[in-house]
């Protein structure tokens, strides 16, 4: 693990992580904004914000980034489901998709050309599906139970709340497989394809990238996997045990994004 005086110093596109990171909830982490100001004044550094949580789309987050007094522009935030599209496109192009996702993804889905069906898919996504019911686990769990191929828009098994956690993407995808016998292949963070979507995006090399977040198996995991950097921030899921019990090991570890605009 780098130093904290050291972690930092070649890295020009920091990869940021919403929720647990830079808030909580509906309130901004006390020092995010001096980080993301910090970075906004330095010509050599960039950030974009990259969020697992595909149960909505980059225009929500944008309104609430307003509210909580950060202007960021749309094309700054990047989800797990806006990599999914993007997977589906190149592997299944013209696919008949069975989602399970909010009526935000559906929609931004079919504005992207892909093709969203009730019966009868050649694939099934699953998201973070916020308006779950037991007809539509019923009907997923039956098409890949009959070999139609499963892809999950991203692995996390809880979302922070202000005061809790709601069951992710990660959670309905394990009553799938209990049900199927079948495991999806997951997209958004950890894996590869976000770093390269981000690359694409941005033109930054994945060796100066940072990615920072509170989650060790998703945030860091992505970056110290993929040729990237990996910068844990102890203001959501993980902390110091979390880490001696992970086998994934940061950069380097900060209590906030507060403490890591000091090494700026």
């Amino acid at each position: 693990m780098q130093a904290k005086d050291q972690a930092l110093k070649d890295i020009k596109l920091f990869v940021l992580d919403m929720d647990g990171t830079v808030y909580l909830g509906n309130n901004l982490i006390d020092g995010s904004l001096d980080f993301i100001h910090k970075v906004d004044d330095d010509p050599n550094r960039d950030y974009i914000f990259f969020t697992n949580n595909a149960s909505r789309v980059p225009k929500v987050y944008v309104d609430k980034l307003a509210k909580m007094g950060l202007d960021v522009d749309e094309s700054k935030i990047v989800t797990a489901g806006d990599v999914c599209a993007e997977f589906l496109n190149e592997n299944y192009p013209g696919a008949k998709i069975l989602l399970n996702g909010t009526p935000l993804l559906e929609e931004n889905w079919k504005a992207r050309g892909l093709n969203l069906v009730d019966d009868k898919p050649d694939v099934c996504v699953q998201s973070f599906d916020t308006t779950m019911t037991y007809d539509k686990m019923d009907k997923i769990c039956y098409y890949i139970r009959n070999g139609v191929p499963f892809i999950a828009t991203h692995m996390d098994i809880n979302c922070p709340t202000e005061d809790d956690y709601m069951p992710d993407c990660g959670a309905m995808c394990a009553l799938i497989t209990a049900s199927t016998g079948v495991e999806p292949r997951y997209l958004g963070k950890p894996w590869k394809e976000t770093v390269d979507m981000i690359t694409a995006i941005t033109g930054c090399p994945a060796d100066k990238m940072g990615f920072v977040g509170d989650r060790l198996y998703t945030d860091v995991a992505t970056g110290v996997n993929n040729g990237a950097n990996g910068f844990l921030v102890l203001t959501g899921e993980a902390d110091m045990q979390t880490v001696a019990e992970s086998d994934v090991e940061p950069t380097c570890i900060y209590d906030s994004l507060y403490e890591m605009s000091q090494y700026l």
